[in-house]
């Protein structure tokens, strides 16, 4: 036999970042993985809210800007064909795409079992067929009769959409129950193996938190996001989900590096910051905030406006007619005069 192909790193594929996402920081372009949660949580509507955002080009959630669009293909195992019309109808309208248009193709059949050597062969014909860019199965538990815990079960079905994903560069999204849990990670309370949990690229995971529904976001290959707060409503258009709030800058680290929000909390202070309050507002971690102040020193780029205090350079203090207090990084007052010799 021949020996296996091999390439250096520098041959190995280069992607601008913006080609990394499907919607971008919520799913990878080409990833598989699965949303999660409990009953009755909403991931069937974010599994179609995907999909409109996919087959329409519209931004998921209606603030997830969609950066591949292109064909979905979808199977909903437990909704019949009014219900998954019907929810669409109103995401569509919610998004403001167009329902008639939308380049979903639906599998219209009673039963399909991808332990089933048949069955994965009439989803790949129709993978081949469509070429989708996302492929949505809803949910698991309806798409096997095997042991969910047993890896030796489990694994081949997954090894299945995997080879899916990367002879097709289709997107992979599975629907999947989890178990209530105080599991410090919400993937770890996915019901069977934790080879479910550890299969994903991207995972998003649905939970009550005081009477709310909280989004994790999850990647294999780049930073999650902070907790998104979501509710389904009906705006007279049709019940889709939608976020409860704004989701805050500092939720999404993939776009912003350390030094970037760093910099940006030093600009919009109208004083000069210990390293707590950078640390705090800039929600980065202590040892980071410090490493990156030096650097920042070394280029020139920041000063210290006193011995526990920074600014950028050059920046003035604003409203310093008399001495303004910070809390220093001991966590007593510090005064200090309008300006500082360099």
């Amino acid at each position: 036999m021949s020996a296996l192909p091999t390439r250096s790193p520098a041959e190995l594929e280069d992607r601008p970042r913006h080609q990394h996402w499907l919607v971008d920081t919520l799913w990878g372009r080409e990833a598989v993985g699965i949303i999660g949660g409990e009953p009755k949580c909403g991931k069937s509507f974010l599994a179609l809210d995907l999909a409109v955002s996919v087959a329409s080009a519209v931004p998921a959630l209606r603030h997830f800007p969609t950066v591949h669009a292109g064909p979905v293909l979808m199977y909903a195992a437990e909704d019949a064909g009014h219900i998954v019309r019907t929810r669409l109808e109103g995401i569509a309208r919610a998004a403001g795409a167009n329902f008639a248009t939308l380049d979903i193709a639906v599998i219209d059949v009673p039963v399909l079992r991808l332990d089933l050597h048949s069955d994965r062969q009439r989803l790949l014909d129709t993978v081949e067929r469509i070429r989708p860019r996302l492929l949505v199965l809803d949910p698991l538990v309806r798409l096997h009769r095997v042991d969910e815990n047993a890896v030796a079960d489990i694994a081949p079905i997954l090894s299945f959409l995997r080879n899916l994903q990367r002879r097709f560069d289709t997107a992979v999204v599975l629907v999947h129950h989890a178990r209530k849990s105080a599991a410090a990670r919400p993937g770890q309370a996915l019901r069977g193996s934790s080879e479910l949990h550890a299969w994903g690229d991207s995972n998003l995971y649905l939970r009550r938190r005081n009477n709310q529904t909280v989004m994790t976001v999850e990647h294999r290959a780049a930073p999650g996001l902070n907790d998104v707060e979501i509710e389904l409503a009906d705006d007279g258009k049709g019940p889709a989900l939608r976020l409860r709030r704004p989701v805050p800058d500092k939720a999404l680290p993939e776009q912003q590096t350390a030094e970037q929000r760093i910099v940006d909390v030093l600009a919009d202070a109208e004083q000069p910051l210990s390293q707590a309050q950078i640390r705090k507002r800039a929600a980065a971690r202590n040892a980071t905030v410090s490493t990156t102040l030096q650097a920042l020193i070394r280029a020139g780029r920041v000063e210290r406006a006193s011995k526990a205090c920074y600014r950028l350079t050059g920046t003035a203090v604003h409203n310093a007619a008399t001495p303004q207090a910070v809390i220093g990084a001991n966590g007593q007052h510090e005064a200090f005069p309008k300006s500082f010799p360099a």
